[in-house]
């Protein structure tokens, strides 16, 4: 998946950065406590035997790792992150290390129980778990100069090659990963009792995962990234899980361990920021589908219905300036070509601007098409939503237009400000006024009841202020 791109950069709120922290220390809760519970309590054991579960677990969590490494994967394709990079490799020999490696390795070593078959996913797991350290500690925006979709797989590949090598040459000579026959036996095994390299290898493996938790946690909180946001409680529960692992080593891979489950916990959170991932992706691509159909739209009616328009009008500058049809032809043609010139700028800009910049530019419009002197003072700390955005600007091009229409007015105030929790709108001009009380009554324009109407649905309030030979002022407040 290489389009649209996903934004993941910004400023997240207060509720994100405690979710953020809150996910990652009920990871560290829960693998605490299961890791307690084993050691203390008598009735929870370290150990079932359920071979189908081990081996069900284990396809699980190997392709929940290929499926998070393959998202990654495509990030990095798009943005050549060197964090997605080296998150995707990391997953990958997780994933290889979990696919039946064991058994394979246990082959090769002619039934030599507790030596390559150990040594060997151990190796590509310890490989995992630091260059998914490594994705932690790397500055996220860093980028690669070198994108391609073989990156992901060399590294991986190249791990699996040399060390498979290198420990099938030293088969003969590998050391025995439990120190004592009765450590092979779930039900009588005690803490500790695997090789000094095994258990400083799954200690040092668990300080790895408990380091990206930290700082995956402390990314999450900076970045609204769904992935990042339980990579730190997912790291959490897989350090928990290495220190299982080194308290209680074993031979049998048709037992269900303590670490067994934390592990599972790992990827399962993986999967959950997998699909969210999944969710921000399609949503993005529907955006892009969406604007992009918008701004089709947009050039079909410049293309077309604006130079209609502006057909119609020029014929309309050709009847005699007696004729009683020509001015009420191009006034039509004028709020038409302004409404067609407004649907078309909004359809192509997707709702992205600013308000006080919409103002501005539909301001320096109205001026130019009336004629008059029009100042624009606009506070920018002021902003609405995309909906809000729309229903202002139609009040204060409406507002404008009565007001060079039925006031002839010459010079003309835009006015955006905020006044404590409330913002105001207002425009106001040196025109012929009229009585407000009339105006506004039974039998009003349809001009100020549409604008009544949009500014209700703000929600807010409109206030139309005229006295004869004074002029006006519509303000509108939200």
């Amino acid at each position: 998946m290489r389009s649209p791109a996903v934004p993941v950069d910004g400023d997240p709120d207060a509720d994100s950065i405690r979710s953020a922290v809150g996910l990652t220390l009920a990871g560290w809760g829960v693998g605490l406590l299961v890791t307690a519970l084993v050691l203390w309590s008598p009735y929870v054991l370290f150990g079932y035997r359920n071979p189908l579960m081990h081996v069900v677990l284990d396809s699980v969590d190997a392709c929940v790792a290929l499926l998070a490494a393959y998202l990654l994967h495509g990030r990095f394709l798009r943005r050549g992150r060197v964090q997605d990079l080296l998150l995707a490799q990391g997953l990958v020999l997780l994933a290889v290390a979990g696919l039946g490696l064991t058994a394979l390795a246990e082959w090769l070593s002619h039934g030599q129980h507790g030596t390559l078959d150990v040594w060997l996913p151990l190796v590509l797991r310890v490989a995992g778990a630091v260059l998914i350290t490594a994705a932690a500690v790397v500055r996220p925006g860093r980028r690669t100069v070198r994108v391609g979709w073989p990156w992901t797989v060399v590294v991986p590949a190249a791990v699996v090659v040399t060390a498979s090598a290198a420990l099938w040459t030293w088969r003969d000579r590998l050391p025995s990963a439990l120190w004592t026959p009765e450590a092979s036996v779930p039900a009588v095994q005690g803490l500790l009792t695997g090789h000094p390299v095994l258990v400083t290898a799954q200690a040092g493996t668990a300080l790895c995962f408990a380091v990206a938790s930290l700082l995956f946690s402390a990314q999450a909180a900076r970045r609204p990234d769904p992935l990042l946001h339980w990579l730190g409680p997912a790291c959490a529960l897989a350090a928990f899980a290495r220190v299982n692992y080194a308290l209680f080593p074993s031979l049998y891979t048709d037992w269900l361990y303590a670490g067994d489950v934390l592990r599972t916990g790992f990827y399962l959170l993986l999967l959950v920021g997998a699909l969210r991932e999944i969710e921000q992706y399609w949503n993005a691509y529907s955006r892009a589908a969406v604007l992009e159909d918008r701004r089709r739209l947009a050039r079909e009616l410049h293309d077309g219905v604006v130079q209609e328009l502006s057909l119609i009008r020029m014929a309309g500058h050709g009847l005699p300036p007696g004729a009683p049809a020509r001015e009420r032809i191009l006034g039509a043609c004028d709020r038409a070509l302004d409404e067609a010139r407004a649907a078309v700028h909004a359809l192509g800009h997707g709702g992205d601007e600013t308000l006080g910049l919409l103002l501005h530019r539909a301001a320096r419009e109205m001026a130019q098409r009336h004629g008059v002197r029009l100042e624009v003072v606009v506070d920018e700390a002021v902003d609405a939503d995309p909906e809000q955005r729309h229903a202002l600007v139609r009040i204060a091009r409406e507002a404008v237009t009565n007001a060079v229409r039925h006031g002839r007015a010459e010079r003309l105030c835009l006015r955006l400000a905020r006044d404590g929790d409330h913002s105001s709108l207002v425009v106001e001009d040196d025109g012929t006024g009229f009585d407000v009380g009339r105006a506004t009554g039974t039998g009003a324009g349809y001009g100020l009841i549409s604008m009544r109407e949009r500014a209700r649905s703000l929600p807010g309030a409109l206030e139309v202020r005229s006295e004869p030979g004074v002029g006006s002022e519509v303000t509108v407040t939200w």
